[in-house]
């Protein structure tokens, strides 16, 4: 099975961190962000990784190559201009395969475990769903959430809503009406799966951050260092 990191962005929240340097390479306790993520991905039995490129993509391959050195084989989904995540995704299918597999957002710093929406990635054909997500209890920055979970299902409104994660199981065919090179949003795609009851979740109440100012970044530096001691 493939995971896919999604790496595009522009990461305008990080300026001017953002302006030199791509988010996924901003650094906590003097690694790259995106390394936490791919040893993460690696350690859960994933051997084959897409990255999508567009805003310096270039540092990107340059810091990871052919990914020999971190036990992964990366291939790049070039965009000329970000094409938002559904967009990025759908451009990168050829890449992915015709199987399901795993996307994660390139600024999550988290200790989740990728075998289980691994594990969900691999049920979705047989179940006819068309995804998977990974929930969170709601951060301070978005008290509102997205989703709710009831019975395993994702569910639109609720009386109780989480935040997704950015990490997600997916079949190919959640994407198949996206021509390659379009923009295009996940949630544009994800509200009629849901209304289909095709969508399933999970909550994860463990440590997860979004990483998307500079405040947030210095917090997970500080204490990714406070751990190493």
């Amino acid at each position: 099975m493939k995971a896919m990191i999604l790496a595009a962005g522009r990461g305008e929240r990080m300026r001017p961190l953002t302006d030199h340097t791509p988010k996924p390479l901003l650094r906590i306790n003097d690694k790259p962000l995106i390394s936490f993520i791919i040893f993460s991905l690696r350690a859960a039995g994933f051997t084959e990784l897409v990255i999508n490129l567009a805003h310096l993509g270039e540092q990107i391959e340059a810091e990871l190559a052919d990914g020999a050195t971190l036990g992964m084989r990366i291939a790049y989904s070039r965009e000329s201009k970000a094409l938002e995540t559904a967009g990025g995704i759908a451009n990168a299918l050829p890449l992915l395969g015709s199987e399901p597999f795993v996307v994660v957002n390139g600024d999550v710093c988290s200790d989740y475990d990728f075998s289980a929406v691994k594990r969900a990635a691999e049920e979705l054909s047989a179940s006819g769903r068309l995804a998977h997500l990974v929930l969170v209890p709601n951060p301070p920055q978005h008290p509102r959430g997205d989703f709710a979970l009831e019975g395993g299902h994702v569910r639109a409104d609720g009386e109780t809503r989480h935040t997704f994660s950015g990490i997600g199981a997916y079949h190919p065919a959640l994407f198949a009406g996206i021509a390659p090179g379009a923009k295009a949003r996940l949630a544009d795609l994800l509200h009629p799966a849901i209304h289909q009851g095709r969508v399933s979740g999970e909550l994860y109440r463990g440590m997860w951050q979004d990483i998307g100012t500079p405040e947030r970044l210095a917090a997970a530096d500080r204490d990714a260092r406070a751990a190493a001691r």
